[in-house]
């Protein structure tokens, strides 16, 4: 079993790790939501039937995960909003071959887009984080989520235009500003 956790872990951490810090935006809760991830890997490996890749079975597994830890915390709090409070400090692991003028731009720039992300449904934001962050297809991104492929398209079309929406706002809002 070691042999295989070890396999998992060195082919998806780095992307598991990265998709639930996009979700849940704290480095502590993300390490304690990939610790639970990897629980019920183990548990259900040898149930893994094969029928869709590891990857897209880690990442439904990690996807439900996260999903249970917002639900506990919208029973503890009366709106999930409170969760994502992006004005602290943003974690974000840089490319080693970037300037740092080129990193903080980016910083600035992600920041914006993890800002409008939260305004997006939950469901655009998971199918953006997929298919945009993870680099996920279109048919592994309707695997994890266990949406149809079209539900993907039309999720991913609505979130994009979302977004879209509210940068043109900020632009404008910046234009009327100087």
């Amino acid at each position: 079993m070691k042999a295989i956790f070890d396999k998992l872990y060195d082919n998806y951490h780095q992307d598991l790790f990265q998709y639930i810090f996009y979700m849940v935006k704290n480095k502590e809760t993300t390490e304690d939501l990939i610790q639970e991830v990897y629980i019920k890997v183990l548990k259900a490996y040898p149930n893994f039937k094969g029928e869709s890749s590891e990857k897209t079975w880690l990442f439904s597994i990690a996807r439900h995960v996260t999903y249970d830890y917002f639900r506990s915390l919208k029973r503890k709090r009366n709106r999930i909003i409170d969760l994502f409070d992006w004005a602290e400090k943003g974690e974000s692991i840089p490319d080693e071959d970037d300037l740092p003028e080129e990193i903080a731009i980016k910083n600035e720039q992600m920041k914006q887009i993890y800002k409008y992300l939260d305004k997006c449904t939950i469901d655009q934001k998971s199918v953006l984080i997929l298919r945009y962050l993870q680099s996920f297809s279109i048919q592994e991104t309707a695997e994890v989520l266990n949406f149809s492929v079209s539900k993907v398209k039309t999720t991913q079309h609505r979130g994009l235009k979302t977004l879209k929406k509210l940068l043109l706002e900020q632009i404008e809002k910046e234009g009327d500003a100087q």
